[in-house]
């Protein structure tokens, strides 16, 4: 008995401060062998037995021990605290209290329902452990004549000491009491010392990794991650990783960088293409400050007032080239850069106009102002971007109805005769006004063959998208 003290204190004083589990849902199953000790001593009140408890622990005198491993046991847990064990035991017993007697064989199967006080002491190392059972004993083949064979039940009571030194591996040492109801003398207690190995926890998963170990219980994992999962791969797990499935890098938080420029794919407005931190991961091709993308001149640098485009002016018309439909010409703003037609040009076309002739009182023209129309069909083609307005004029002989009609019915063969001939339809109005703006008397015969005209002039108040055929 001092061997086993001083095995138990050294025990305690080794794994004292270790945090430790017992047998329980996590791990349900435990395996425990060890030696066994018999004693007969202390259950009766006559020689060569004492009274009850009555030198209990005086191994050297009483105790039945065989020096090797005789104690075997299986064990479930239930729930609760609770704990079935099923053991075997033997022994050769040549103590029966204070008598020495020969050899017996000494054969025992136990089974017991313990329950653990762990719990009351906050879960520690130390573990107490009561139980009741029960038990078959044969006890006999001998030559003593003084001690009768035994083969019988008995009934159990079961205290025990369990020290966890490690989530697995306890210290275990027991004492039952061996109540045999149909032979007195056969009464006994029964002590055991040995080790019990627990395993066989949950595994919800079924990842490998016990629940009871496992950070991710619910979903398998691998066991570098406590039983979480790594789903893409990439040495980062889920619950870590902010792209969890895209393989990425750990200095990303797990999220890849495709285009290798130094910023995660999720922050990359540009993730297929590298560049700059600046541009939120777009490139700047020519360092304006403007990314490519929205720089009108990626490849050469210009500022962001002017979309990347440098501010040129190569016609020095004052319309920047980027808004010059006509860059290589001077023109105006108010026509896109493009020339518009001069006083001189206007009063050209003017006089082009005035030789186009109509047949008398109809809107048909006559063929030999083909020459004329030719001539105001080139200056026009010249100012591809003027909206040009075609007027038609008569005199004041008819009614304003009739003249009205028929000045409307020569701007418009005018217009037609333009469009036919290549000028598009909507670089052209055509309106008529009969007689109401004359530029000469109408009381002459000159007079009269002046108002009735056809003129030419810009239209600056509409745009040519908005312009009708």
């Amino acid at each position: 008995m001092k061997h086993l003290s001083k095995i138990v204190l050294a025990t305690l004083l080794v794994f004292g401060f270790t945090s430790v589990k017992a047998q329980d849902a996590n791990n349900p199953w435990g395996i425990g062998v060890g030696v066994n000790a018999v004693d007969f001593f202390p259950t009766g009140n006559d020689s060569p037995l004492g009274g009850y408890f009555d030198e209990y622990f005086n191994s050297g005198d009483h105790w039945n021990v065989l020096p090797a491993l005789s104690k075997i046991s299986v064990s479930r847990y239930i729930g609760a605290g609770l704990v079935a064990e099923l053991g075997g035991t033997i022994n050769q017993i040549d103590k029966y209290g204070d008598r020495s007697i020969s050899d017996l064989s000494y054969y025992s199967v136990d089974g017991s329902l313990d329950y653990s006080l762990r719990a009351m002491l906050n879960g520690g190392w130390i573990d107490p452990v009561i139980g009741v059972g029960g038990s078959y004993v044969w006890i006999g083949d001998g030559d003593d004549e003084d001690f009768e064979n035994f083969s019988q039940p008995t009934l159990n009571g079961k205290l025990g000491l369990n020290f966890w030194f490690s989530d697995n591996i306890a210290l275990t040492l027991e004492s039952r009491y061996k109540h045999a109801f149909d032979a007195e003398g056969a009464r006994h207690f029964q002590h055991a010392a040995g080790i019990k190995f627990i395993f066989g926890g949950a595994d919800t998963d079924g990842d490998g990794i016990y629940d009871k170990d496992d950070e991710c219980p619910e979903v398998a994992g691998l066991p570098e991650f406590n039983g979480c999962p790594d789903t893409d791969g990439d040495g980062i797990e889920d619950r870590q990783d902010a792209c969890p499935n895209e393989a990425g890098l750990a200095e990303f938080d797990g999220c890849p960088d495709t285009d290798g420029d130094g910023i995660a794919d999720p922050d990359d407005e540009c993730p297929e293409v590298a560049g700059t931190a600046e541009m939120n991961g777009c490139p700047d091709a020519d360092g304006d400050g403007v990314k490519d993308s929205e720089d009108d001149c990626p490849d050469e640098a210009g500022p962001a007032e002017n979309n990347g485009c440098p501010f040129e002016d190569k016609d020095g018309d004052g319309v920047l080239d980027k808004d010059d439909e006509c860059p290589e010409v001077a023109g105006t703003a108010a026509n896109n850069g493009c020339p518009e037609p001069t006083v001189e040009v206007v009063n050209e076309l003017n006089e082009y106009s005035k030789t186009v002739l109509f047949d008398l009182n109809k809107a048909t023209i006559r063929p030999e102002s083909e020459e004329a129309l030719e001539s105001i069909h080139d200056i026009m083609h010249e100012y591809s971007n003027t909206i040009f307005h075609i007027e038609g004029h008569t005199d004041s002989q008819g009614s304003d109805e009739y003249n009205l009609k028929l000045s409307k019915e020569r701007a418009a063969s005018v217009r037609e005769w333009l469009v036919n001939n290549g000028i598009p339809a909507n670089r052209l109005t055509s309106e008529g006004y009969g007689e109401s703006q004359p530029i000469a008397s109408n009381s002459t015969s000159k007079g009269r063959q002046e108002n009735r005209r056809v003129e030419i002039s810009l239209d600056k108040d509409k745009e040519m998208k908005n312009t009708n055929n």
